[in-house]
């Protein structure tokens, strides 16, 4: 038999002796990670259980970002309860709420590496598919089975094969090609399969990229995302662990469900208009729509490749004066780089409002709420109804280049440009 990565992850993690797609099976979970839904589901779900221990407190990454600091009473309780949990049952991996956004954590810290099996309470736990593990996002009571047990059930998906070649133009980034894809193949294009990257063009994406393009396939309905192990992904994980690992490839021969190709290098400018990821435009089809606020940060475009190309078109300009912009650092480690780098300087100098380590805006949880029929153009991976504030608000996805060069301009703009 031969097996796509998503197939050959799932046989080694399932006792079975072959695996097609549409079979079920029962595999064992090498890492889960939880946040908020910690305190805000996960532990009524586990009580109900009745159960005195987690099958492997080790196995266990736990980390607050989502509404940090607390920002009111409720949020506060739920920190409460998901400290009290954690401490209860022993989490050897207790992050706190200084650290960042778990999609950034998590793998900074080394706790993502090929071959994995890693699942999470955050649809966006396919973001660990760059270091070639499978991973994905699962609900409350699925996390409790977990807990409980370190098993979970898959069905395993048929893979969709995309081959990548050349490299970006300027201005051009990985957001601009998730948002394409997803424009191509829709919102519902991949529900429950695996999108697998190849091609001579992986070379040319930088780790950060990569992260922007396995975050947001769930945006596409994909279960999985994954790269194949390179060069670049080896030194990352020189410089984030010391535990072995070993990569995953698939077999030459293996089946896919259909096979895309990309030019890296045909990507221009694009955004995802409101209010779906899918409702895709070119730049120039949007190109002059006022905004009042710019975000830039979240979990699919909060890292230091991001801040540096915003930072490079702000330095020495001044924000339109009536946008908000909020920038935030996807990590602690990113903030104090940025803070190294000077770039901090630049967002302040230029009147960006820099906050801590946070999802913040992206889900409207605490900062940067939109107020009735304001217009937010973000980096961040989902736009829907009501996402960041009023439901008569808009958002407009689009990369941290597009995002800031708007804010410049105090509507969308085109960041080519400017680069």
């Amino acid at each position: 038999m031969s097996y796509t990565l998503a197939e050959k992850i799932l046989k080694t993690h399932s006792n079975v002796d072959e695996i097609s797609p549409g079979q079920f099976v029962e595999a064992v979970i090498d890492l889960i990670m939880v946040h908020e839904q910690l305190g805000g589901r996960i532990h009524l779900e586990y009580k109900k259980l009745g159960l005195d221990t987690v099958w492997d407190p080790n196995k266990i990454f736990f980390i607050l970002d989502h509404w940090v600091p607390a920002p009111t009473i409720s949020a506060a309780q739920m920190h409460q309860d998901c400290r009290k949990f954690a401490e209860e049952y022993g989490f050897i991996h207790n992050m706190g709420m200084d650290k960042g956004i778990c999609h950034q954590v998590l793998p900074e810290m080394g706790f993502a590496r090929p071959g994995m099996l890693i699942v999470g309470s955050d649809s966006h736990t396919t973001t660990y598919g760059t270091f070639n593990c499978l991973s994905t996002g699962i609900g409350a009571t699925d996390v409790s089975v977990v807990f409980a047990t370190g098993k979970l059930w898959f069905k395993v998906p048929e893979s969709i094969k995309i081959n990548l070649h050349g490299h970006f133009e300027k201005g051009t980034m990985a957001k601009d090609f998730i948002l394409s894809l997803i424009g191509d193949i829709s919102t519902k294009g991949a529900i429950y399969k695996s999108l697998e990257f190849h091609g001579d063009g992986v070379k040319n994406l930088t780790i950060d990229s990569r992260m922007t393009i396995t975050n947001m396939v769930v945006e596409a309905g994909a279960k999985f995302g994954i790269f194949l192990p390179d060069d670049r992904l080896k030194e990352w994980l020189a410089k984030r662990t010391s535990k072995q690992y070993r990569n995953v490839v698939p077999d030459e021969t293996a089946e896919y469900q259909r096979e895309l190709i990309y030019d890296l290098s045909e990507i221009t400018p694009t955004v995802a208009k409101p209010s779906n990821p899918g409702n895709i435009a070119k730049v120039e089809e949007v190109e002059g729509t006022e905004i009042n606020q710019a975000f830039l940060g979240g979990c699919t475009n909060g890292r230091m490749e991001d801040l540096r190309i915003a930072a490079k078109i702000l330095e020495g300009k001044k924000i339109h004066p009536k946008v908000r912009m909020i920038v935030t650092p996807a990590s602690k480690e990113i903030y104090l780089q940025a803070l190294k780098e000077g770039l901090l300087e630049i967002f302040l100098r230029a009147n960006a409002i820099v906050t801590n380590s946070t999802c913040g805006a992206c889900i409207g949880g605490h900062l940067g709420v939109l107020g009735p029929n304001e217009v937010c153009i973000s980096s961040t991976n989902r736009n829907f109804k009501g996402r960041m504030g009023d439901p008569t608000s808009e958002v407009y996805l689009a990369s941290p280049a597009t995002v800031t060069a708007s804010a410049i301009k105090g509507s969308i703009r085109d960041p080519r440009g400017l680069i």
